[in-house]
């Protein structure tokens, strides 16, 4: 996807999250994250969004203190988000395309910026459905592309990291398959943090988890049940997934 793309999408998701923020109200709880209430989502995400909006604009290249949560405003926290989330589109949209800076996943974008405008979207869509949860409407839905990438950035980028905790005892094979775009990522899970190869790479998968993309990208950032007919073979790995894959 082009960087363009990632930032049109953070633009839009952001405004939604709010909406669903302030329909909800500040001290609504939020299912998918049973520790916070909405006030905390805005005042997580919106850190989030200054903490990026910093390492872009200033080119740091080294990882800044994140925000101090009792430094936070105490009052209109969807206003304070909102405000955050502006500064962090138009600090993208600006920053030139050779950004030097710091980055922090194994296997990050070919560009500095392209690896901020693509974390920061699917950081503020993964919450806007968070949002719209606590809100108690149907998450909108999201683009089977987007999706795609939003599970290949998980299972590339995050669980390979070792402080991922979806480990196995013995060496685990999970598959998994988008139907509709035709992505299939093999994830190799042991005593180590979990190595995935994209494609099928013929090797016996102990479970295979098959579903639209969309689907997927819910369900596996769980904000969604991963349960169903989608789910074949030895079913504890998923329940694994559901105990240990919390970002």
């Amino acid at each position: 996807m082009k960087i363009s793309e990632y930032v049109e999408i953070l633009a839009r998701e952001g405004g939604l999250l709010a909406d669903a923020a302030e329909r909800a109200g500040d001290t609504a709880p939020v299912p998918s994250c049973p520790e916070w209430r909405v006030d905390d989502l805005l005042r997580h995400t919106g850190s989030v969004h200054r903490w990026a909006t910093l390492v872009v604009g200033e080119g740091r290249v080294e990882a800044p203190a994140f925000p101090d949560a009792s430094a936070l405003p105490a009052a209109e926290p969807a206003a304070w988000f909102r405000e955050g989330h502006a500064a962090l589109v138009r600090t993208l949209n600006e920053a030139p395309a050779e950004l030097a800076c710091w980055t922090f996943l194994p296997t990050a974008p070919p560009s500095p910026l392209a690896f901020w405008a693509r974390r920061q979207a699917h950081e503020t869509t993964v919450h806007r459905l968070d949002a719209q949860l606590a809100a108690g409407v149907a998450p909108s839905s999201v683009d089977a592309e987007f999706a795609e990438d939003g599970v290949d950035e998980l299972l590339i980028g995050f669980h390979a990291r070792p402080r991922s905790r979806v480990r196995t005892e013995r060496p685990r094979v999970v598959r998994i398959r988008a139907a509709d775009t035709g992505a299939v990522w093999t994830v190799h899970l042991s005593p180590e943090p979990a190595r995935t190869v994209r494609g099928d790479t013929g090797d016996p998968a102990h479970c295979e988890i098959t579903g639209d993309a969309a689907w997927l990208y819910a369900a596996l950032w769980n904000r969604a049940p991963l349960t169903g007919p989608g789910i074949t073979g030895d079913e504890s790995l998923a329940r694994l997934w559901r105990e240990k894959a919390g970002i």
